[in-house]
């Protein structure tokens, strides 16, 4: 049987796009899979329950408690593929927490498989970080991703060495757009009916990006 994915989507830093990122690939797994889970552990706004309260459930991992119920809600082979944006302010909790319950092992014991995202930036917090979750996840299931409002060309090497998602940048009358809490992504492409339309290619873009990470994904595991 194909494993249950979950994608960690994550960073030590604010404002990298980490939300952005989540919300595509929440859609992205509705439309394809026609249901999907994601847990928001960045319950600031903008947060992820805020656009799509249908498909979110808020978690903490401060208490034993929090901790307890998250893992149990996302270690499950129930073929629901999960989504976890994880708060920067929670970034080292988490990874911590995933070291002592030995959670790689866990989830690959219940054919679970965990992919984490990481939204990467410039400043040396985000390569000590991603150099230490090099240690801890498997290459292949360690994605580096390059947002472009926040990288720009100053894209570092250390992101450049393994795997890489990609995000175009979008202009700021289009981002503002986007950021509205009432704006689907999946709605948006159904409505309009011109697929030439700059929004729509970015979107479709990035939704065949998540498709070939998919993808690569039951490769692996086949």
């Amino acid at each position: 049987m194909p494993a249950t994915p979950i994608y960690i989507v994550c960073s030590p830093r604010p404002q990298v796009g980490k939300t952005l990122l989540a919300r595509l690939l929440s859609e992205f797994l509705l439309l394809k899979n026609g249901e999907a889970l994601a847990f928001d552990i960045a319950v600031r706004e903008p947060s992820l329950i805020d656009y799509l309260p249908k498909t979110v459930e808020t978690s903490e991992i401060e208490s034993t408690y929090g901790k307890i119920q998250l893992m149990d809600r996302v270690i499950i082979d129930d073929g629901v593929a999960k989504v976890i944006d994880l708060g920067y302010y929670s970034f080292e909790e988490f990874f911590k927490m995933s070291e002592e319950i030995g959670f790689l092992k866990e989830a690959a014991r219940r054919n679970v498989v965990p992919v984490v995202l990481f939204c990467a930036d410039t400043d040396r917090v985000s390569l000590r970080a991603f150099d230490a979750l090099r240690y801890r996840i498997p290459r292949s299931h360690l994605i580096a991703v390059e947002n472009e409002h926040v990288l720009r060309d100053d894209l570092p090497d250390w992101v450049k060495q393994g795997r890489m998602l990609r995000i175009p940048a979008l202009p700021l009358f289009l981002k503002t757009y986007i950021d509205r809490l009432s704006f689907s992504f999946t709605g948006y492409l159904r409505r309009e009916r011109d697929s030439s339309t700059e929004l729509h290619q970015w979107i479709r873009h990035n939704y065949y990006t998540l498709r070939e990470l998919e993808l690569g994904l039951i490769l692996q595991r086949s």
